[in-house]
């Protein structure tokens, strides 16, 4: 009869290193004479100068601290948890115990007997390695920045200089007996730096705001000349495909700043493109500056999504070289900022006429709290001046034609439409400021689930563009609604702390357990959330405006409650390392980076996340005692 037990056991070794490199058979045999060995809380595996065990350990559930004696002081070096090896002395030395083993929560060990396993070891230099590499770590703390570093890949090296240019496909032509105030509206109308001048299709010159500077406005030519008189000529013209090295060196070469691009790159062919010296630094994208500059003169949708596409790499580069996330934080944000405000500004123009009375463009959520890193889903809302309320339904229906035309440049450029309809294009979130009052009063005073999820999403919200009168006078009248409202209070801290532990019993994760996403961590629900929810609810109580981001919240409790600063500092860290996480995983996978497939992660991610985990839980309990609220759950 086949023994359960040990075909359990042996399933679970088998996922592990060097088990992993047994045999079958040779596990079973192994599994039969596994001591399973359950442990309380803080209770010692072994001590420093015990004689070491017949068996060495693996951790099945809960977590080992591994300490030793450092200045007079016992000091943990390692943390063991599930998977991993400990108590190797015995194996490879007849010496006592060098370190402590104390377990950190509740436990189960597998004891591995040594007089079973050393023959196999012995036969198998592949396991005895990895043994003595482990024998080895014990030494050093899974903490360390060196271990970390090496969680992700350094970025390949590219030949960036030999990838070919892009240039400006849309040019703008004038012919050469044109006036130079023609040519000038020319530039004008459409926002750009040269006009190129032809004759018969071919071209013969171009014409910059340089030479408007230096010719038409130091009097020398009149306006009414024609632009043959200023243009620079010949044009030094490439083909197609030329590389960003080739231009650099010929606009350095010609000391010119542009280059025009020709079907057979001379000036006896068809105009196809225009390549700017602005042109090349742009598709360097390496540099915040750079991408703001050209998020501010982007003409088109397509460019704007280009851009975002190279805040996406510039996010990537920041991750890999571990820069902190409150520096990255702040600059993604601003980029993101700027590319909304862009789609905005060329959606107002695409209208009629100019919108009627002042508005403000909210973002909501992750956006509306400087966290959103990656691009997910849009959250945003209209905010227009009261009216008067036989004009309303008139102003709101110029307000939702823009925000159709801005919710689709964004879904364009990168940002996914809300599947939940949160986005200013739909009626419900398009509203004068005294319909925000009375929306933002009745889910205050009626606070029932929905009316507090749709709190949690609104209360987050930060302007992107507008009036900032209005944004702001919406902020005092929710802080004078919430005041002292403790029952609005206890029902937002009930929904804080509805979403329990990620952790379950023996620190395992909790994962889905049907649908798309079954057996897979959903850290967005599960961790990001309940910080986020946490955060609201404690700066709002203390009445705190103007203090968006979930960890620049927490570092305010820490100021304002000095008491519980330990709890909070570690708060605000542990919603950085969540953040940091989410955003690794969605670059690594190319998504959200919400739903996590824990196999894939290392023992290291998992400890950290755990860490995480553990502020989550301990800001929850606070949350429970401070506001009484186990009845409402």
């Amino acid at each position: 009869m086949k023994n359960t037990i040990s075909a359990r056991v042996a399933d679970f070794l088998k996922r592990y290193p060097p088990f992993d490199l047994l045999q079958q058979d040779q596990l079973l045999k192994i599994a039969e004479h596994v001591k399973i060995i359950y442990l309380d809380k803080g209770k010692n595996i072994f001590n420093i100068g015990e004689e070491g065990h017949a068996e060495f350990y693996v951790v099945h559930k809960g977590a080992v601290e591994i300490k030793n004696m450092q200045h007079d002081t016992l000091e943990t070096i390692d943390k063991c948890d599930e998977g991993d090896i400990f108590g190797l002395r015995p194996l490879f030395a007849k010496e006592n115990y060098e370190i402590n083993a104390i377990t950190e929560e509740e436990t189960i060990l597998y004891g591995i007997p040594i007089d079973k396993f050393k023959p196999i070891v012995e036969k198998n230099i592949d396991i005895g390695v990895y043994l003595i590499e482990t024998f080895a770590t014990n030494t050093q703390t899974p903490y360390s920045k060196e271990q970390s570093s090496k969680l992700y890949s350094k970025p390949s090296d590219e030949l960036f200089e030999l990838q070919p240019a892009k240039y400006v496909k849309n040019v703008i032509t004038a012919p050469k007996g044109s006036q130079i105030k023609t040519v000038a509206k020319l530039m004008t109308k459409y926002d750009v730096g040269s006009v190129i001048i032809t004759e018969n299709n071919s071209p013969i010159g171009i014409v910059t705001d340089q030479d408007f500077r230096e010719s038409v406005a130091t009097g020398n030519l009149s306006i009414s000349s024609t632009v043959s008189n200023i243009m620079s000529s010949p044009v030094i013209c490439y083909a197609k495909g030329i590389t960003i090295a080739q231009a650099q060196i010929a606009l350095m070469k010609h000391r010119i700043s542009h280059l025009c691009i020709t079907e057979d790159g001379t000036p006896n062919s068809e105009v196809v493109g225009v390549l700017s010296e602005h042109d090349i630094v742009v598709t360097q994208g390496n540099n915040p500056s750079v991408l703001m500059k050209a998020i501010k003169r982007a003409n088109s949708t397509k460019e704007l999504k280009n851009i975002r596409k190279k805040i996406t790499y510039l996010l990537k580069g920041y991750i890999q070289q571990n820069i902190p996330l409150t520096h990255i934080s702040k600059i993604i944000f601003e980029l993101n900022d700027a590319s909304i405000k862009r789609v905005i500004e060329r959606c107002i123009d695409k209208m009629d006429s100019p919108p009627p009375v002042n508005f403000s463009w909210m973002s909501l959520g992750s956006q509306g709290r400087k966290e959103q890193l990656l691009q997910t889903d849009q959250d945003n809302a209209i905010i227009f001046e009261n009216v008067k309320e036989e004009n309303i339904e008139e102003v709101r229906s110029y307000f939702l034609l823009l925000a159709k035309k801005i919710n689709k440049r964004l879904n364009t450029i990168g940002y996914e439409y809300c599947p939940a309809e949160m986005m200013a294009k739909n009626p419900k979130w398009c509203l004068s400021l005294n319909e925000w009052k009375d929306q933002f009063t009745k889910w205050i005073l009626e606070p029932g689930d929905d009316e507090i999820l749709l709190c949690s999403i609104f209360f987050d919200f930060d302007i992107s563009y507008g009036e900032l009168s209005l944004t702001n006078e919406l902020s005092q009248h929710i802080f004078n609604q919430t005041g002292n409202n403790q029952i609005f209070l206890s029902m937002l801290a009930a929904s804080a702390i509805r979403s329990a532990s990620p952790l379950g019993f023996f620190r395992q994760f909790l994962v889905e357990q049907d649908g798309q996403y079954k057996d897979f961590f959903d850290l967005k629900k599960r961790a990001l959330m309940p910080i986020t929810d946490a955060g609201r609810l404690l700066i709002l109580s203390h009445k705190v405006k103007n203090i968006n981001n979930t960890a620049e919240r927490f570092e305010k409790m820490a100021e304002l409650e000095p008491e519980n600063k330990e709890l909070y500092l570690s708060c605000s860290y542990a919603s950085k390392a969540l953040l940091k996480f989410r955003t690794k995983q969605g670059l690594l996978h190319n998504d959200s980076g919400r739903y996590i497939e824990l196999p894939t992660l290392s023992k290291e991610e998992k400890m950290k996340l755990k860490r995480c985990f553990k502020s989550i839980k301990d800001v929850q309990e606070l949350i429970k005692l401070r506001y009484k609220v186990s009845h409402l759950i």
